[in-house]
């Protein structure tokens, strides 16, 4: 009766702190965010600096930052194209820019988000997707 109960007990705590767990997010600069510049990708690793569109407003800043920061960690060793664009976080005072590749899905799709600086990749949901969208091909 005992190894029942200490049986049921362990699988119900692990079951509590697996289900607590958050998945690994984008992170960016706790700083005022002053412009998001965007450029078509020359490739992984580096960064286009020829932007076609730059965002300085509020409400197009607040969309990629939130884009980002909400983009999940996928597992595994990424199989991937070069990126379609490149994105520049840039922040206010002379703080350093953050570098970021994406791969813009279509409507209804995941977008995946990778910082120039390693191999990670994270993917937005198909909302962001569509805001994103609105942002970049609007121009």
């Amino acid at each position: 009766m005992k190894a029942i109960l200490l049986c049921t007990f362990m699988a119900f705590s692990f079951a509590i702190i697996t289900g607590c767990q958050s998945a690994e997010t984008m992170v960016l600069l706790d700083e005022e965010i002053r412009e998001i510049k965007v450029s078509k990708s020359e490739g992984l690793g580096g960064i286009n600096e020829e932007s076609f569109s730059s965002f300085k407003d509020r409400k197009s800043i607040t969309v990629f930052e939130k884009a980002i920061k909400t983009a999940v960690k996928q597992s595994g060793n990424p199989d991937i194209s070069a990126p379609q664009y490149d994105i520049a976080v840039e922040y206010k005072g002379n703080l350093p820019s953050h570098g970021i590749h994406l791969w813009l899905g279509e409507n209804n799709e995941n977008s995946t988000f990778m910082y120039i600086t390693n191999g990670d990749i994270y993917q937005t949901s198909p909302q962001m997707t569509k805001k994103l969208r609105s942002l970049i091909l609007s121009d």
